[in-house]
């Protein structure tokens, strides 16, 4: 799955948060969301990335996913930088 994609990237940007600010900054190349996030907590970053154009991937697991960016908690959505 995409996990692997997340391992091996160099710059990105871990969190809700931090992914909705690099979104509004235009440095954000793909967007990860994890589909056990809650809807209130990842839609901006859904309607955001398409309205970009911003390709979007989804992954299973909040867990998984944050494990893969080399975070102890879960992450609800993770980009890549460019």
């Amino acid at each position: 799955m995409s996990y692997e994609k997340v391992l091996q990237a160099k710059d990105l940007v871990i969190g809700t948060k931090q992914t909705l600010k690099a979104l509004d900054e235009g440095i954000v190349t793909e967007v990860f969301i994890a589909k056990d996030a809650e809807y209130r907590v990842i839609y901006k970053v859904e309607a955001l990335a398409r309205a970009k154009e911003i390709p979007l991937l989804y992954v299973d697991s909040m867990k998984k996913l944050g494990k893969a960016c080399g975070i102890e908690v879960g992450a609800a959505t993770v980009a890549f930088r460019k």
